[in-house]
């Protein structure tokens, strides 16, 4: 493979991860707007979980509604299940993320979630899958062909469970009426901390 053939793949491969992330628009529908005021309404906090390549999808959701405006935490699907699910409040709510929809550990932890009434969002490719059957709220995504190498090397589809959680954390600072300044509070380190002044007086259009 020469210069040239390589960089036509490589940029084929970004259209093709681009194209899926641009499909997800469309695949939005009333079970995410259900999750949504679910998390909304909610008196406590998001707890986000996986597993594999999931968990680090978990991981950077909860981060992201963190830090702008909704309590949320990543928890590992395997550490839940071997005690900090005891962390996991009825007046939470479970995010679980798992492409297949038939991860054993995603899967037991809603099982169990659910029994304690903790309301569970599923998000997942697998319509009729364990997770689509066990989660109160499921949502489905699709990737488009050839996304995921093999279909099973999450590439693609990591990226549109990315941007799935992104839009509902967007939405989330909407119904909030989340302030970005407050976010700023909420980052007083790395160079969002150092340029803090500056960025308020951005916000503000001085």
């Amino acid at each position: 493979m020469n210069n040239s053939q390589m960089i036509a793949k490589a940029r084929r491969y970004v259209e093709l991860e681009a194209q899926a992330v641009a499909a997800v628009a469309q695949q939005l529908d009333e079970t995410f707007v259900r999750a949504a005021v679910a998390i909304a309404k909610c008196g406590g906090k998001v707890f986000v979980t996986g597993a594999g390549t999931s968990s680090f999808i978990a991981r950077r959701m909860a981060h992201l509604m963190a830090v702008s405006g909704t309590p949320a935490l990543f928890i590992p699907a395997m550490d839940a299940l071997h005690g900090t699910m005891g962390a996991i409040e009825s007046t939470d709510v479970l995010i679980a993320i798992s492409k297949s929809g038939e991860s054993d550990e995603v899967c037991k932890l809603v099982k169990l979630v659910n029994e304690k009434e903790v309301l569970t969002v599923g998000l997942t490719e697998g319509r009729g899958s364990t997770l689509y059957e066990e989660a109160d709220i499921p949502c489905i995504t699709n990737t488009i062909d050839n996304a995921d190498p093999g279909n099973f090397i999450a590439m693609g589809s990591t990226l549109v469970a990315a941007v799935w959680g992104d839009a509902l954390a967007r939405i989330l600072m909407d119904v909030g009426h989340w302030q970005l300044d407050k976010s700023l509070d909420l980052h007083p380190a790395g160079g969002v901390g150092k340029r803090v002044d500056e960025l308020r007086q951005q916000l503000r259009g001085e």
